[in-house]
């Protein structure tokens, strides 16, 4: 018996999609039957190879630099425009600066950075995504839409010398849980992708460095790293019917590294 993940008829808005995790859940989505719009900030190349690949009757890239909660609303606005409607965002978009910073020597201009990419247009992201979610009808026994927020080991265990990440994505798998319980009546599920260490270009540097990523993956029980589609695939989970009892969830994929942290 086959037991499809199917998104058929659905429209999906996934920030930061133009690589990494962001472009793996693009094409698994896409993949799945859905209407995906992403947007890039700087990766234009990149994101219209990716929407071709994907079909442009089912993908669309928009140039937008997320770090206010008025551009996502534009996102928002560019969705619905694109194709009419919108039932699941997946807030993806994110910045770790790679430098270890003492907090004594953190700038105000980095924190005050850090929060408005990772924290301030999530905010924007939710609020508009959900205005628009609730004007649609909605169908007997059916969600009218599904949030994930993407967060991190580093949200539940913190990263020394990376407090403001580690702050925003803290404050990420909050929401999710005050959300989850706001937005329940409404249909609307809300649920958190917590990922430890993948192999994307934000981690590269780290990873390739001898001393740090021998670090890193001896800290992690499965011994690897993990891939993009690895992430990918539970954010396609969650936004299916499949996950019909799951909302206010933060789903650990890190290799089990989470439980030793």
């Amino acid at each position: 018996m086959s037991i499809p993940l199917s998104l058929s008829g659905k429209v999906a808005l996934i920030s930061g999609g133009s690589r990494g995790i962001g472009a793996a859940t693009v094409r698994m989505f896409t993949a799945a039957g859905a209407k995906v719009v992403f947007n890039y900030r700087s990766a234009k190349l990149k994101a219209e190879e990716l929407a071709r690949q994907c079909g442009s009757d089912y993908c669309h890239a928009v140039a937008c630099d997320l770090n206010t909660s008025a551009s996502a609303r534009d996102l928002i606005n560019a969705t619905v425009e694109r194709f009419g409607r919108l039932d699941i965002l997946v807030a993806n978009h994110g910045v770790w600066p790679p430098e270890d910073v003492p907090i004594e020597r953190m700038t105000d201009e980095q924190w005050r950075s850090t929060m408005s990419i990772n924290l301030d247009a999530v905010f924007g992201l939710v609020k508009y995504g959900t205005a628009q979610m609730k004007t649609q009808p909605r169908q007997k026994s059916a969600a009218v839409g599904h949030i994930v927020l993407i967060s991190s080991t580093s949200g539940q265990r913190g990263e020394a010398f990376h407090c403001d990440y580690s702050a925003t994505k803290g404050a990420i798998i909050s929401m999710t849980k005050s959300l989850a319980s706001e937005l329940a009546s409404a249909g609307i599920y809300v649920n958190c992708v917590a990922p430890g260490w993948v192999d994307t270009d934000m981690s590269a540097g780290a990873l390739a460095d001898p001393k740090t990523g021998e670090t890193i993956r001896r800290t992690i029980p499965l011994g690897r790293v993990g891939t993009p589609e690895e992430i990918a695939a539970p954010v396609l989970f969650l936004c299916t019917e499949h996950a019909g009892f799951i909302t206010g969830e933060v789903f650990n994929v890190n290799g089990g590294a989470v439980l030793v942290g």
